[in-house]
């Protein structure tokens, strides 16, 4: 019964796209051509299993990844570096069953080496107190508020600061050891594209 947080893979969009659309109102639905740029464009993208089956995903940009997120860009807005979790969905029938905190513990562990605030936002609109308590004690705070535009969704603006990086930072300066636990970026399809070309 362990969760396996993994690399996603390109034939899995489609139960992805499925998983993101049935999450209701706290997640904006997204279609399979956004789907498929997020998939080409982001810096961390996973998913997660238990007892073999996908019951979630996360995708996240660095700062200077040049995400097209309105949350994203009021965060660039206010913040020079950082992380973003541009979204998190897990299986309803799995929600309280520990794959938000595994995802948390993975994303968290992936940027706490490389950049100094986690951030993400979670909207106001509806009944989301749960998924504002749980961030809260994940230890993010707001920082503002953003009116997502054609949406007129209020989103509450969330950071946690990542106590390891400027440690990291000053002992290893830009460049980390290698080290398979660190994990490494996913190299967006775009990139992979320019490179061949």
């Amino acid at each position: 019964m362990s969760i396996v947080v993994r690399d996603v893979h390109a034939h899995e969009l489609d139960s992805i796209l499925e998983l993101n659309n049935a999450a209701g109102p706290s997640i904006l639905p997204l279609d399979a051509a956004r789907l498929r740029h997020l998939h080409d464009t982001a810096e961390y993208f996973r998913v997660a299993e238990r007892d073999g089956a996908m019951v979630g995903f996360l995708i996240g940009f660095g700062a200077g990844s040049g995400h097209d997120s309105s949350n994203f860009r009021w965060f660039e807005s206010h913040h020079p570096d950082f992380f973003y979790i541009d979204r998190i969905v897990v299986a309803s029938r799995r929600r309280g069953g520990g794959v938000g905190r595994a995802f948390y513990a993975d994303v968290q562990s992936y940027a706490e080496v490389r950049f100094p605030l986690l951030t993400c936002e979670v909207f106001l609109e509806h009944d989301n107190d749960p998924v504002r308590l749980f961030h809260g004690s994940f230890g993010f705070r707001e920082v503002g508020q953003h009116v997502m535009p054609g949406t007129d969704i209020r989103a509450s603006m969330l950071v946690k600061d990542l106590c390891s990086y400027a440690w990291v930072r000053e002992t290893y300066g830009g460049t980390l050891p290698d080290e398979p636990w660190l994990g490494r970026p996913r190299v967006p399809a775009r990139n992979t594209e320019e490179t061949q070309a």
